[in-house]
């Protein structure tokens, strides 16, 4: 295995490039720029690298990969995403530039620089005798977005390979992977009731808004800290004017659970809401976007053997406790697949203005990648 090499410039070059590339999830025409970027620099690498559409609309998927004609094997699955939350322009606000270790820039740390630590050591690893498993390195237009359009896509892939490993960014904390992640999802609650004059004719009316704050307490009540289930309304519509009884009124909240059994418990307790004014209609919608990751043996005995690949690597490769982000390493390792998810680069800021990587920590975490894709079998 090989030893740690810190020349680092050809990544910061590239990462750079990247970062100074806007791409947010909602503008197509950035993000079809990004990812032909992203084959360009692959092909220079020689790597086989191609766009996919995900279908008759939108940005597309990125497949780079080192399988040989005909070499079917299961293998080893790479996940990345090149959208962002920030919009173009906040360069502007958040410019590229480097303050004595941190390295500044929208995306850099979610997650722009944790894929090019994924290529260049999958480039590295080609050019150092191969890998003993083929690798598809997988980069997605919309996961900030949840994944809605590519997650048939990721689970086509996570069922034809042995292993998933994610370049979502090490954890702020002493920089630690992630071996669980709670599920996600929405609830979506509307009510209607009937409008009436609030003067003349309040006793007609069924209030809406009413009837929704009897939702909202209700479903802020299904968190359970102990268990790890939180439930958190986020977004209230209603009403038109203060002289009209409201006759709509909707909310949305946010959850996050632990397990399997904790989504079945809640969608139960979702799904049992009952009207509390009379005559006010609800409807009541339930959506599990991300299945919860837990960890399991598979992705126990991956981690043990990334953290000797680390090791050699000169870097510690720690364990994060349980996060209440989601990615789409949800998806994997709902499907049984050993998933290691927060391999990318180390740093802080994710969505924020003082977004920032380390870049005292890039040759050991590209050296890392190197050495897991060229021995993990």
């Amino acid at each position: 295995m090989s030893q740690p090499d810190h020349d680092t410039t050809p990544l910061l070059d590239m990462i750079e490039r990247w970062v100074r590339l806007e791409s947010p999830s909602y503008s197509q025409d950035a993000l079809q720029a990004m990812a032909q970027l992203i084959v360009d620099d692959a092909q220079r690498l020689r790597l086989s690298a191609a766009l996919h559409g995900l279908d008759s609309a939108g940005a597309p998927l990125v497949h780079i990969h080192n399988r040989k004609a005909g070499d079917d094997r299961p293998g080893i699955l790479v996940l990345g995403h090149y959208d962002t939350v920030h919009p173009v322009g906040i360069l502007e606000k958040n410019p590229l530039r480097r303050e004595g270790d941190k390295l500044y820039g929208p995306g850099i740390y979610d997650m722009k620089a944790g894929i090019c630590l994924a290529l260049m050591g999958l480039a590295q690893a080609q050019q150092s005798g191969g890998t003993a498993l083929p690798v598809d390195l997988v980069i997605l237009p919309d996961e900030e977005t949840g994944s809605h359009r590519s997650r048939n896509a990721i689970e086509d892939y996570a069922r034809k390979s042995r292993y998933a490993l994610v370049c979502e960014p090490a954890r702020a904390d002493q920089g630690r992977c992630v071996t669980a992640r709670k599920g996600t999802g929405f609830i979506t609650v509307k009510a209607q009731g009937r409008p009436a004059h609030a003067g003349m004719q309040h006793q007609k009316g069924r209030n809406a808004i009413e009837e929704i704050a009897h939702q909202v307490l209700a479903l802020q009540a299904m968190t359970d800290y102990e268990r790890g289930i939180t439930v958190s309304v986020g977004v209230v519509k209603g009403g038109t004017t203060p002289n009209v009884v409201p006759e709509y009124c909707e909310i949305r909240a946010d959850f996050r659970l632990p397990d399997p059994a904790a989504a079945d418990e809640l969608r139960a307790k979702v799904d049992g809401l009952q009207a509390r004014v009379p005559d006010v209609l609800l409807d009541v919608v339930f959506e599990l976007n991300r299945p919860p990751m837990p960890r399991t043996e598979g992705t126990a005995d991956l981690l043990q053997r990334c953290q000797a690949y680390a090791a050699a690597a000169g870097l510690a490769l720690n364990e994060a406790p349980m996060t209440g982000g989601a990615s789409d390493a949800n998806f994997t390792a709902a499907l049984g697949l050993p998933t290691l998810d927060g391999l990318g680069a180390d740093g802080d800021g994710a969505h924020t203005l003082y977004e920032h990587i380390l870049v005292s920590t890039l040759g050991s975490r590209q050296q890392f990648w190197m050495n897991t894709l060229q021995a993990l079998s």
